[in-house]
């Protein structure tokens, strides 16, 4: 007898780069047994405006995507900031095999939030307490922050106030 065993992973990062003083790269891939894709944007400084966007999707069971380059360069002139999820949705579409690009161009901002985002980081007290308090306080200030890396996670220790300012309940 052969057992039939289904084995799927899925592999998923963004990297952000400075290009030159006035613009940044952000890059999501995204490959697993079914999907190779890439979604990369450039942001010009100190607007955050996305000034190019490429990208690709290859998906084993999804038809091709008509037009995915000028799916993609819809959200071109989109600053990262807030309202821009509803708005690269908007722009994007609602065409199902769209779901992981839309995703990917989101990631792709929040990387370019998360880099900028770092030089504040730097900025925490060096006691345990001290930073505990101030990345509570950072992510309560910078809603955009919430459950877009490990350490901001629905359900973490960071977030427990804020959740229970939001949402009700126990901090």
């Amino acid at each position: 007898m052969s057992n039939n065993i289904l084995s799927f992973s899925m592999n998923r990062s963004t990297s952000v780069e400075k290009v030159d003083d006035t613009c940044l790269r952000s890059v999501c891939r995204l490959r697993d047994g079914f999907t190779d894709a890439e979604v990369e944007i450039e942001v010009k400084m100190p607007d955050l405006e996305i000034v190019a966007i490429s990208g690709f999707l290859r998906h084993a069971y999804f038809d091709e995507v008509k037009d995915l380059d000028g799916c993609l360069q819809k959200v071109i002139g989109v600053r990262v900031g807030s309202g821009m999820l509803k708005i690269i949705k908007g722009l994007m579409g609602e065409d199902e095999n769209l779901d992981q690009l839309v995703y990917m161009v989101e990631e792709c901002c929040h990387g370019i939030i998360l880099t900028l985002t770092k030089k504040v980081l730097l900025k925490a007290p060096d006691d345990e307490a001290g930073k505990f308090a101030f990345y509570s306080e950072m992510v309560k200030k910078s809603i955009r922050l919430y459950d877009r890396c490990a350490g901001f996670a629905k359900g973490t220790p960071l977030v427990a106030e804020f959740e229970a300012e939001k949402y009700g309940g126990p901090a």
